[in-house]
Order: C-alpha cells, then sequence, then structure tokens
C-alpha cells in the first residue's frame, strides 16, 4: 500500500508527528498547512510540501486532517473551496481531529454524496504519543473503508479499533476527554490539599502511583508540577474546547454529567486568567492561588 499517495491537512503539534511517521513508513505524503514553518518541517522530514489545501487534497488517494476545531474541519471539507470540490470520487478522508459526531455525519454525508468516504478517526496520547506512534485512535464510518486505511493508521498509533457509524470514533473520543479532564482537575487538587496539610508533593507521588490512583494523567501531570513545567503538548484551550463538545453531546442526548461539567468549569477559570495556551496541568495554579501554596519548584 506504500504506493498510495496520502494528502495532510494540518502539521502542528500534532498532526506533524503523525505525518512524519507516515513518510517514515514508505509513504508518499503531500502536506499542507497555513504555517510556512511547519511546514518547512515537514519537508525537512522527507514530507512534499503543498502551497495550498487544493494541491493537497487534489492528489491524495487519502487524505488526513489534523485541525484544531469542528467549524475548521466543516471548512476545509464542505466548504467552497474545501476539499470535496477537487477530490475525485473513490478516495477517502480521514479527520484525525477532535470535533462533534454531528459534524463528522455532515461531512460523511457531504462526501458520500460526491462518491467520497469520510471517517472520523480522533486521536488520544498526547503530543508524546504522536511522536511516538502510539497513539490510540477510534473510527467511525464505513467498515470496508476502515480495514482498507487500518494499515496507514497503525502507523501513528499502537490502538486501531473500529466505534461503529459516522460520529462514533468523535463520540468515543469526547467519553475519553470526559475522564482525562476530570482525571487533570482532581490529581491538581489532591496535590494542592496535599501540599497544604504538610505532605510533600513528590514523596506523595512514589507512595501512591503504583495504586488505584495512579494513572497516565497522575504520570503526565506531577512531574509537570514538580518541575513547575506548563509547556505544551496538550492545551488548556484545547481541553476546555474538547470537554464543552462532551457537553454538547451529553445535552443533545439529555444526560447529566455533573463532574464533567465542573470540570469544564475549572478549566475556563484558568483560561479566564490568560493561561489556556499552557498543558493542562497549570490548573494547579487556582489551587495554589485559592490556598496560598506553591506545589514543586519556585513558581
Amino acid at each position: 500500500m506504500s504506493n498510495v499517495t496520502l494528502g495532510f491537512l494540518g502539521l502542528g503539534v500534532m498532526g506533524g508527528p503523525m505525518a512524519r511517521n507516515l513518510v517514515r513508513a514508505g509513504y508518499p505524503v503531500v502536506g499542507f498547512d497555513t504555517d510556512a514553518k511547519r511546514l518547512g518541517n515537514f519537508a525537512a522530514g522527507g514530507g512534499k510540501p503543498a502551497m495550498s489545501l487544493a494541491e493537497a487534497g487534489a492528489g491524495g488517494e487519502i487524505v488526513f486532517l489534523s485541525l484544531p476545531t469542528g467549524d475548521i474541519v466543516r471548512e476545509v471539507v464542505v466548504g467552497g473551496n474545501g476539499l470535496l470540490t477537487v477530490m475525485k470520487s473513490g478516495t477517502v478522508i480521514v479527520d484525525l481531529s477532535t470535533t462533534e459526531p454531528k459534524v463528522a455525519q455532515d461531512c460523511a454525508a457531504a462526501a458520500t454524496a460526491k462518491g467520497i468516504v469520510f471517517l472520523d478517526g480522533p486521536v488520544s496520547g498526547g503530543e508524546q504519543g504522536a511522536i511516538d506512534a502510539s497513539l490510540s485512535i477510534m473510527v467511525g464510518g464505513d467498515a470496508a473503508t476502515f480495514t482498507r486505511v487500518k494499515p496507514l493508521l497503525a502507523c501513528v498509533g499502537k490502538s486501531v479499533v473500529h466505534m461503529g457509524g459516522s460520529g462514533m470514533g468523535q463520540a468515543t473520543k469526547l467519553i475519553n476527554n470526559m475522564i482525562v479532564a476530570a482525571n487533570f482537575a482532581s490529581v491538581c487538587e489532591a496535590w494542592g490539599l496535599a501540599v497544604k496539610v504538610g505532605l510533600d508533593p513528590a514523596t506523595l507521588h512514589e507512595a501512591i502511583k503504583g495504586g488505584w490512583a495512579g494513572s497516565r494523567v497522575m504520570e503526565e501531570t506531577v512531574p509537570r508540577l514538580l518541575k513547575r513545567n506548563f509547556v505544551p503538548g496538550g492545551s488548556v484551550d484545547i481541553m476546555t474546547k474538547d470537554v464543552s463538545y462532551a457537553l454538547n453531546m451529553a445535552r443533545t442526548a439529555n444526560v447529566p454529567v455533573p463532574m464533567t461539567a465542573l470540570a469544564h468549569e475549572l478549566f475556563r477559570m484558568v483560561k479566564a486568567q490568560g493561561k489556556g495556551g499552557q498543558a493542562q496541568p497549570i490548573l494547579i495554579h487556582l489551587w495554589e492561588q485559592w490556598l496560598g501554596i506553591t506545589v514543586g519548584g519556585k513558581g
């Protein structure tokens, strides 16, 4: 399948490493990003840079998207100068972005009308997972097309699972992010209390990380707290957006999700302080302000 030409739109924190991993696997990849530095990095890694969305889309038999929001995905796919105006019948779009089920379903319906298949395949695992090709990928859409593209997805992720019809990949990712957001908040809350009552934050981590409280989110969060490292990877802005999508899904289904709503408010609070571009563990600043403490190294 390495003779299949791929397109890749969005070469940022997640998309850049994913596109490079496809290049390393031997696939010809034509990539586009509106950021010239990202495009240059992609070219330096062996990818073929395109000068426009249309150029990247027109040449690709399978085109991947890794874009910031559902509105951008919708515009890139079904907009007046979008992919559906340049891609041929029989081609495939795989959206690796995190959006909403309705966005995926609308894009899939519009693509089907043009003889194009649209799969929603959001990813989880963060920047390091994208670099290491160890992402979890949850896919919604046509099962036969999923089988066709699974070898490609296996170049960027360790777990590639078909979740059902169109939109079900996005629904799965939003459930995932509900759990992740609450976990970030609970770890920061716990470490704030721990320092307030006199526990050493590093020793606490050593004591409990191997028990039931241990998690990948804890292992992402606590070292950042100790080193005061809030450089993204994933950011407060992205988490706030993703959890807002989960809340929309819950409201549509008339399902109460009070823990998710509270986690969303905490992320909104730290975003309102101007920290939206920083990594999710910056949530600790809320407890530090409330309690008059500092967790970890000098802040």
